[in-house]
């Protein structure tokens, strides 16, 4: 009986969705510096080792709120999207760099140095970190998933994103 109760709660805490920590936020004051996450799925994904198309900005007009922070959206139909399913779209480890967690820390992701893999969006912080995580994605991922659960709890990273301004959210 007690293997029984240990499983259902192991079931129901794994089927938990994950919302402890805060989204990263930076200067533009949205989560994935104004980028629209939903946008990704539209871009052609190159090759690991090649340069990925730049996100798409989101507009300052076409908002939603979620895991306390605000996402733009390049549309509607995009917004919408996204508030059918939100945990499929936002970034993963709160928009914090995918390598940064596989090592332990919070830092800063860029929405332009960014991969889908098994249909989840990552962002890294520079060019020579996606390099990093290039090397083995899979292994990398197991680390972050690992440190995961213990660092999300932590405040959101205040740095800046090394060598990049947002030019999003756009004005209409």
């Amino acid at each position: 009986m007690k293997r029984f109760a240990l499983a259902i709660v192991a079931a129901t805490t794994l089927a938990l969705p994950a919302f402890a920590g805060e989204q990263y936020v930076d200067g533009t004051g949205f989560a994935v510096s104004g980028y629209d996450v939903v946008a990704y799925r539209d871009l052609t994904q190159n090759p690991v080792g090649s340069v990925q198309p730049a996100g798409v900005p989101g507009r300052a007009d076409i908002t939603a709120d979620y895991n306390g922070a605000t996402f733009a959206f390049s549309s509607e139909e995009n917004r919408d999207l996204f508030l059918s399913d939100p945990e499929k779209f936002a970034p993963q480890y709160d928009g914090h760099c995918a390598y940064g967690v596989s090592k332990g820390g919070k830092v800063p992701g860029n929405p332009n140095l960014w991969r889908i893999v098994d249909d989840k969006l990552y962002l890294n912080i520079t060019k020579n970190v996606v390099g990093f995580w290039e090397e083995d994605i899979p292994g990398n991922l197991t680390l972050a998933n690992g440190n995961w659960p213990e660092i999300e709890p932590a405040e959101a990273s205040e740095n800046p994103i090394p060598n990049f301004t947002s030019s999003a959210p756009a004005s209409n």
